[in-house]
């Protein structure tokens, strides 16, 4: 069977796994819409269209995924 006959160089194995990063969500907000939106950290809120981090409940009505998952008072 065939065998790699060098080890890959640090940079040829980086060069290689530079596409596989996450890139962060375009988000279309009302001032950036003739822009074609902007790359943000923040997701907006299904449930209340508040700017929230992704993966995380929402702290302004505690719903995640479309479920309310914690109460939270107002």
């Amino acid at each position: 069977m065939p065998n790699p006959k060098r080890r890959f160089s640090n940079s040829r194995t980086r060069k290689r796994r530079t596409h596989d990063k996450l890139t962060p969500p375009i988000i279309p907000l009302s001032e950036n819409i003739e822009k074609g939106g902007i790359r943000s950290k923040l997701y907006i809120c299904s449930h209340c269209k508040q700017t929230t981090q992704p993966h995380t409940v929402c702290p302004n009505c505690g719903y995640y995924r479309g479920k309310q998952v914690i109460a939270v008072e107002r």
